[in-house]
């Protein structure tokens, strides 16, 4: 197989079958990354770009009352909570009350046959499937995997979809990451489709970030970490989740491995829904090479800052003073380092955006023993630039730290629900081969989706009947509402597949005072 070019100190050395692919490709990349052969334009917009963002913040300092600047350092406000519209706490609750309570196993069922999922689950042979009660089988394997519990309280000796027999089977035949992909696919087509949806988002910001898991046995793809794992192993989930809190995408990392050397590839990896444009994560030990990768890709990366204070403002205009930021912005992005590479550096977008290479591995070629190469040093540059107008926004724009604080909070808000699924075996993995973590953790994701698919539907159908009562909901209430509530599920102690009938409409409403 002919693979990707390796970085050195000066040009890139690429395999001639590897050029040829790059010039068959070429053109497709460079459209859909909007990009040139020559920089000239691209780095000179981008110049435009960074001193116009530079004039704002400074323009805005008077009246930007969030930013001091405390014996020089830089400091910026907490953001307190926003104000709520009238009446949004009543009908909040109203919501809540009204969700129909459910059994996990019966809302997988309710959503694999009104979306039709289980036409997803092909056999590996490719040959169809004339089981009886098939989609029956897959939430027993999605419930048993998802809620950690194994097969043992999910079989029914007497229920011929739940026999041992008929659930192995299933498992080895239909239920691995392709058919999951393509099941979580649909349902994120088939959410975006539903009213309260669009209040929610479009879909283009997504977050990334890492879910813990203990794995107790022997496993080559876990690794230590003393703050997560005590004196055992584990393995990390970096999961994808948009706008409209969904997750798109996930992968399996070894131990705890810094989440942003993977998430570019967890992000060229999605399951479905719209391509996102901007990529929130949490304060992390992110780099300027990450943010060069990232932009040359078309993505804005757009990590939370923890800390302003010490942090490193980039110029391209060294002949300009920045008033009060002066002090930050000491440091020139060298643009003729950007232009002797720019060729290789298309090379690479073309590499990761096709998927020739992970960028997990292209981001350890960039550096050797702690040192950028060439390369590295030039996408470290063009990193610097899109790192900068990130930290001005990110100071002058209170709606922008907003909305990255909105976006993790709704991630955060998926990892409880879950640690909430994945109760059994003390929420560990026990599984020892990479394959099985990304089966398992894959049909987690799968059950999410479902949850929030459920809960989108319900919500929606809630709303339109309180407005049609003649309660005032607006589309700014509706976007306050979160499908991650979790209350009205049970996940404890009774797996009992029975089905809703979904000709008859959806289920009734949860009413308390016919419940009293």
């Amino acid at each position: 197989m002919c693979s990707p070019p390796a970085p050195t100190g000066g040009a890139t050395h690429a395999p001639a079958c590897w050029k040829a692919g790059w010039e068959a490709a070429r053109p497709r990349v460079l459209a859909a990354l909007e990009l040139e052969d020559e920089p000239a334009g691209h780095l000179a917009e981008l110049a435009s770009a960074l001193e116009g963002a530079y004039t704002r913040v400074l323009d805005g300092l008077g009246a930007n009352t969030a930013v001091q600047f405390v014996g020089g350092r830089l400091q910026i406000e907490k953001l307190g909570p926003i104000d709520e519209p009238p009446m949004m706490t009543e009908f909040r609750a109203l919501i809540g009350q009204m969700l129909p309570r459910v059994d996990f196993p019966e809302l997988l069922l309710e959503v694999f046959d009104r979306t039709g999922l289980a036409a997803d689950f092909t056999h590996i042979s490719g040959a169809d499937t004339a089981m009886e009660d098939f989609a029956v089988s897959l939430c027993g394997l999605i419930v048993a995997e998802a809620c950690n519990v194994g097969l043992v309280p999910i079989e029914k000796p007497n229920v011929p979809a739940l026999t041992r027999a008929r659930l192995q089977q299933v498992d080895q035949g239909y239920l691995r990451a392709e058919t999951i992909s393509a099941a979580n696919a649909r349902l994120i087509a088939a959410q975006s489709g539903i009213d309260i949806v669009r209040t929610w988002g479009g879909g283009q910001i997504a977050s990334a970030d890492g879910l813990r898991f203990v794995v107790p046995v022997a496993n080559l793809h876990t690794g230590h970490n003393p703050i997560y794992f005590g004196r055992q192993r584990g393995a990390t989930w970096l999961n994808v989740v948009n706008d409209q809190v969904m997750g798109i995408g996930g992968l399996v990392v070894p131990g705890t491995l810094r989440d942003s050397l993977f998430i570019l590839d967890a992000i060229h990896t999605i399951d479905g829904g719209p391509r996102p444009e901007t990529v929130v994560t949490d304060t992390a030990s992110y780099s300027d090479i990450v943010f060069g990768l990232f932009a040359i890709c078309g993505y804005q990366f757009s990590p939370r800052i923890a800390d302003l204070a010490d942090t490193r403002l980039w110029r391209t205009n060294t002949r300009t003073t920045y008033g009060p930021l002066d002090h930050m912005s000491r440091h020139t992005v060298r643009l003729d380092r950007i232009r002797a590479h720019w060729a290789d550096m298309l090379r690479v977008a073309g590499s990761l955006t096709t998927g020739q290479v992970r960028a997990y591995d292209l981001i350890r070629m960039l550096s050797r023993d702690g040192r950028p190469t060439g390369l590295g040093d030039a996408f470290a540059h063009y990193g610097r630039i899109f790192k900068t107008l990130h930290l001005l926004q990110f100071i002058s724009d209170d709606g922008y730290r907003r909305m990255i604080g909105t976006q993790l909070n709704t991630q955060e808000a998926r990892h409880r629900l879950a640690r909430r699924i994945a109760f059994g075996n003390r929420g560990q993995l026990r599984q020892r081969y990479r394959e099985g973590m990304e089966d398992q953790l894959g049909a987690l994701g799968l059950a999410l989706n479902a949850v929030v698919w459920w809960n989108t539907l319900y919500l929606d159908a809630a709303v339109k009947q309180l407005r049609k009562g003649g309660f005032p909901a607006t589309d700014d209430m509706c976007a306050r509402l979160s499908p991650i509530a979790y209350e009205h599920i049970n996940f404890l102690g009774r797996y009992a597949f029975t089905r809703a009938d979904a000709g008859s409409g959806l289920r009734p409403f949860h009413d308390p005072a016919a419940e009293g």
